[in-house]
């Protein structure tokens, strides 16, 4: 199989890649093999959307279980034993313009000193006619362990989140049902639409109305549980304690 490879310390996983028959290539491939972390698998995606991605974690910046070291999931990948996972993506529109993201798309202020005021509508309907904050974005249900988590100390398994950065009002985060549309009205500006790790930005002035939805566009990616392991993430922050009856394995 011909596969593009990107991410970081390449050299440690080319001899991996040669010995399970996959060939490396800038064009015509199949598969796109990411090597690092989650901005890999998210900047893979942006460059190469539709293609299918199989990242693997770089041994060298964050430690792996036994479990899931790379020439074992390179193995599982060719045996065919990894899963595919297809994630749908958000979409983020103004001005004729879209951007769209694995993660999440927000919405910020421009100038740290001053915050973003904006107006909320779901659906068409008002939900709050102001709000002050530094941003609010749309996360995905992959996205909910990331810049959303941080922000509402939540998870979520279903539909798609709507979240407000540092309010000062008191605004309730929403856990919408997958059709919604979300309309963003910058009141005092301006704001600054981003989505994921992306260096795209779109400057929305005061009066600017943002749409965040999810897309019909998916992410396709093999072995994406694994990835996300949490035996591989604990080794990567070993202060933290396990759940009870949770061992790590070396």
């Amino acid at each position: 199989m011909k596969i593009k490879l990107v991410g970081k310390n390449l050299e440690d996983i080319r001899p991996l890649l040669a010995a399970n028959g996959l060939e490396e290539c800038d064009c015509g491939f199949e598969l796109v093999v990411t090597h690092g972390g989650d901005g890999a698998l998210l900047g893979a995606e942006r460059d190469f959307p539709g293609v299918p991605k199989l990242p693997l974690r770089d041994a060298a910046t964050a430690p792996l279980c036994s479990l899931h070291k790379s020439e074992l999931r390179l193995a599982g990948f060719v045996a065919g034993a990894l899963p595919l996972t297809r994630l749908r993506k958000l979409e983020g529109g103004y001005g004729g313009e879209k951007v769209h993201a694995v993660n999440d798309v927000f919405l910020h202020n421009v100038d740290h000193a001053s915050a973003l005021r904006y107006r909320v509508r779901i659906d068409g309907v008002l939900y709050a006619n102001e709000v002050v904050g530094d941003g609010v974005g749309l996360a995905s249900v992959h996205g909910s362990s990331a810049y959303y988590r941080s922000i509402t100390h939540s998870l979520f398994r279903v539909g798609i989140g709507l979240a407000f950065s540092n309010s000062t009002e008191e605004v309730n985060h929403l856990v919408l049902e997958e059709s919604s549309q979300v309309e963003i009205e910058v009141v005092r500006g301006p704001g600054l639409l981003i989505a994921d790790n992306s260096p795209l930005r779109l400057t929305v002035p005061e009066g600017g109305v943002v749409t965040l939805r999810q897309s019909s566009c998916e992410a396709l990616v093999y072995g994406l549980a694994d990835f996300m392991c949490p035996r591989c993430r604990l080794l990567r922050h070993p202060n933290k304690l396990p759940f009870a009856g949770f061992k790590v394995l070396e």
